[in-house]
């Protein structure tokens, strides 16, 4: 038996949350907006089934991508001094906003990603 699946999974729109929240990593966008989305499985290039996703994402018009809150360079022109307070913010978990070390990937007290 030989069986072809033609179909994959997307990311969608459901929300803007917040325009102009950072700057996109990839086309360097300054238009990069918050976003809720779903996750769609097209089957033959059509919807077959969607369901939202956990966690907002940043969105570039620009260039099409999907990328997290923590990978976006903050709004402002090219070349500046990241502030104090973005130096600290960096520094702290996004969920249960405890102070972790610059070298950690994962928030050794909730296990997130950062």
């Amino acid at each position: 038996m030989f069986f072809f699946f033609v179909g994959g999974l997307q990311q969608e729109i459901r929300q803007v949350l917040k325009s102009g929240v950072g700057k996109c990593t990839f086309c360097a966008n300054n238009r990069v907006d918050l976003v809720n989305y779903d996750k769609v499985l097209k089957l033959f290039f059509v919807p077959v089934w969607r369901w939202p996703a956990k966690d907002p994402l940043l969105y570039c018009g620009g260039c099409k991508n999907f990328f997290p809150y923590n990978y976006s360079l903050p709004p402002g022109g090219d070349g500046e001094s990241a502030s104090p307070t973005a130096v600290t913010d960096a520094l702290r978990c996004r969920f249960c906003d405890r102070s972790v070390e610059a070298d950690f990937r994962f928030c050794p007290f909730c296990g997130s990603e950062l």
